[in-house]
């Protein structure tokens, strides 16, 4: 571990690009080869749910690294995008009316832009509370000039909810690159990378172990599938991997795996928030009416980084004192 911490950032890309792709190339070959086995109709659907996620990743990749040689400001616009489409997924979902279209334009063409603006600035203090004070504040503003009281609060709330989830949370993860970190600069791509990986491994070792292992759910008309052992055991491994890549990171192993329990327990937490607003919005995935509402199912799948991604950067911040 010690010799992998001191190469240097041109090595240490070129293995993380080769450990990374080496795994999806392996996985997609598995999977392929397991597709050509004669299957039940369960077993084929589940394999489809899969290859779906497994394309994901792929896309997710790819982006991934065209950003990091892109450099911070097409990576901050390529954040910016996804949280653009996730917004625009979650009001589609959601319920809304004319007099929300102010408070909506605003969220859109305002709030977002102005968000990433601040990220990309680095005015790390004002990022902080632009939404959660001032934005918080506009728009019940800006809804009552709408001049439609009814369920006010409710439509507020909701709209409110999708900017914390869709601008503020996945804003922080492009503020993870421009993080200036003692000893770690040119660095800042690995910390989102590490994010990412913590964040997947947790919520598949949750799945796993929710197939595997008797569990009685905590909510069950929120999620048949959450309980606090399965959120355990994901969270515990997302932190072991998160410290065996320690090396990555500017933390020692200890603090990399108290990091990466945090982000990878908040991540599956905020899955399961979402499983909430899924259910009162009657859909079970937030792809599900996509020809319909012209939806991509992309918030299922960025939710989780959502969530944690704001707790990950400030604990950050907080454990160097910036």
């Amino acid at each position: 571990m010690g010799a992998l911490r001191n190469l240097t950032v041109s090595q240490q890309i070129g293995l993380l690009f080769v450990a990374l792709f080496g795994v999806l190339v392996i996985v997609t070959a598995i999977a392929f080869g397991r597709s050509l086995q004669d299957r039940s109709d369960a077993q084929l659907a589940a394999h489809e749910r899969f290859r779906r996620d497994l394309r994901a990743i792929w896309i997710g990749a790819v982006l991934f690294w065209v950003a990091w040689i892109a450099g911070g400001i097409v990576s901050t616009l390529l954040f910016g995008t996804v949280s653009f489409l996730a917004l625009r997924e979650f009001v589609t979902l959601t319920h809304t009316v004319r007099g929300d279209h102010r408070s909506l334009l605003l969220a859109f063409f305002a709030v977002l832009p102005l968000q990433y603006v601040i990220v990309a600035t680095e005015h790390f203090d004002i990022f902080s509370v632009f939404i959660p004070v001032y934005v918080f504040l506009a728009i019940p503003v800006v809804g009552a000039l709408g001049n439609d009281p009814k369920r006010f609060l409710e439509r507020t709330a909701k709209i409110q909810w999708g900017i914390m989830v869709c601008v503020y949370g996945m804003s922080h993860a492009p503020a993870l690159l421009l993080l200036d970190l003692p000893d770690y600069r040119d660095r800042g791509a690995f910390l989102v990378l590490y994010l990412v990986v913590v964040v997947a491994v947790a919520q598949i070792a949750q799945e796993a172990a929710v197939r595997r292992l008797r569990h009685r759910p905590v909510a069950r008309a929120i999620s048949r599938s959450f309980s606090w052992r399965a959120w355990a055991l994901g969270m515990l491994a997302g932190g072991i991997v998160g410290a065996a890549l320690y090396w990555a990171t500017p933390f020692k192993p200890i603090p990399a795996l108290v990091a990466a329990l945090i982000a990878g327990g908040s991540g599956t937490l905020g899955e399961f928030v979402m499983s909430g607003i899924k259910r009162d919005a009657g859909v079970r995935s937030w792809g599900g009416k996509a020809s319909v509402t012209g939806a991509v199912g992309l918030l299922d799948r960025v939710a989780p980084l959502c969530f944690s991604a704001p707790v990950f950067f400030h604990s950050v911040r907080w454990y160097f004192g910036l």
